[in-house]
Parts: structure tokens; C-alpha cells; sequence
């Protein structure tokens, strides 16, 4: 299992290199859309519903809530605004749990993961493919510290009716590790550290409530992963839980940072 994650990794690293560096823009975004309607996909497997036909129909949907904010600059930052709102909810949401999901409260919720996420991923690649590395980089940091300090000191459950494996320790772990990147970034590109070190721990620790709300939709549908297009990572959902709740916010946050 180890070895085929890390083979896993290692291929996506390599397509992602060539998805924000090689390939023309619009196909880069056209396979982020891709992506984002392969994650409708497997949340629509949250519902309940066996029903291939109800499931096209809620990719169709997702896709038409992204086609705005894509063609329309001003419902592009509203929804960047919506998602914050929403993270901060889940956040609080996360921590009541368990409470029941009603499917269409799943449907919504689905729609404020999903196009947000497109919307944010959309507008940092245009910023340019930097600033969507440097925001995934920030989420990966707080991934692999969170997982190796839990691993390693892990004591006290930070959501044990979601994601029991899950520590506070490992939450400091992660967050030591997003301290370390910030510093970096900010003495490489010549960005004040005082300023940058809190927007980036804001961004990792967001990420982690991203984890843990996909997580507790997964708890109520009953399944473990969201789908298996990445051998030993799970579905799309899977590997773009965190990002989704983390890159809404460093789209708005560079731009009233002046970083962009």
C-alpha cells in the first residue's frame, strides 16, 4: 500500500508539473474542470441514490454554477466570499458532529465545496501557475506535518466521531511545518514574514476543516473513500478536501495582502 501511494504521488506531481507549466491555459483549465466534475461525481454518491441518471444531473448542475464565476468577474468574487462564510460555518459544524445531513442540505453543500474550489483554482493559475503552487504547497505542508507529528506524539483526538486518527498534536506538527515554508517563501521572494507567517498559518489550519468537513460527509454516506481514481489515495475528493476549503481564502487573502 505504501509503495504504491508513493508511486501515486509521484505520478500526480510529475502531471501536475506539466498541467500548470507545459500544457497551453485553457487546457490547464479545462482539466481542472475536469477534475472538479469528477469530484461532483463522487459527492453525488453522498446522496444515498443509486440513480445514474440523478448523478449526471448533479454534474450538470455543478457545472453550470462554475461556468458563472468563470464568465463573470464580480459572481467570481462573491463566491469567493460565500466560501468563506461557508468554511467558518462547517468549521463549528465539524465540531457539533455527529448531527443528521438531510440529502438536499448534502446537495447544497456540495455546490459551496465544489465551485468555490473552481473558481479559486481557476483565478490562481491566471494569477499565475506560482501562486496555485505556493497554495498547494501550503496545504501539503500542514498534511505531511499533521501526519507525521501524529504519528509520532499523536495523544489528544481533535475529532474522534469524524476522523478518529486525527490529533491536536498532529494539528501543531502540521502547522510548525506551514511556519517553516512561510518563512522560506517569504525570504526567497522578498515578502514580509511577519505578515505572510499568519496568512499562511490561517490557510493551514483551514485546510485541516476542509479534511475534516469532507470527511464527516463521507462519515454520514458510509464510506471510507470518495472513489478510486488514485491508487491508495482514494477518489478526487480524497486529495482536494483540504484545498478546497484553503485556496477560497488565499485567492482573496493575496489580493488584500497586495502579494498579487
Amino acid at each position: 500500500m505504501l509503495k504504491t501511494r508513493v508511486l501515486t504521488s509521484v505520478v500526480s506531481l510529475l502531471l501536475l508539473g506539466v498541467i500548470l507549466f507545459v500544457i497551453p491555459p485553457r487546457a490547464t483549465e479545462l482539466v481542472i474542470g475536469l477534475l472538479i466534475l469528477a469530484g461532483a461525481w463522487e459527492w453525488s454518491g453522498f446522496f444515498g441514490v443509486k440513480s445514474f441518471v440523478v448523478r449526471a444531473l448533479y454534474v450538470c448542475l455543478i457545472a453550470v454554477l462554475c461556468a458563472v464565476p468563470y464568465l463573470v468577474a464580480d459572481a467570481a468574487v462573491l463566491v469567493l466570499q460565500i466560501a468563506s462564510v461557508w468554511w467558518f460555518v462547517a468549521f463549528v459544524w465539524a465540531m457539533l458532529f455527529p448531527t443528521p445531513i438531510p440529502a438536499v442540505v448534502r446537495w447544497v453543500c456540495g455546490a459551496l465545496v465544489l465551485v468555490p474550489l473552481f473558481t479559486a483554482l481557476v483565478m490562481l493559475f491566471q494569477e499565475g501557475p506560482l501562486y496555485l503552487l505556493f497554495a498547494l504547497l501550503i496545504v501539503w505542508a500542514a498534511d505531511a506535518g499533521a501526519y507525521f507529528a501524529g504519528k509520532r506524539f499523536g495523544r489528544v483526538k481533535l475529532a474522534p466521531s469524524i476522523s478518529p486518527g486525527k490529533t491536536w498534536e498532529g494539528v501543531l506538527g502540521g502547522l510548525s511545518v506551514v511556519i517553516v515554508l512561510a518563512f522560506a517563501v517569504g525570504l526567497w521572494a522578498q515578502v514580509n514574514v511577519a505578515v505572510l507567517v499568519p496568512f499562511c498559518l490561517a490557510i493551514g489550519g483551514l485546510s485541516i476543516v476542509g479534511d475534516l468537513t469532507v470527511s464527516m460527509f463521507k462519515r454520514t454516506a458510509g464510506v471510507k473513500d470518495s472513489g478510486k481514481l488514485f491508487p491508495g489515495h482514494g477518489g478526487v475528493l480524497d486529495r482536494v478536501d483540504s484545498v478546497a476549503a484553503a485556496a477560497p481564502l488565499f485567492t482573496l487573502g493575496i489580493g488584500w495582502l497586495g502579494l498579487v
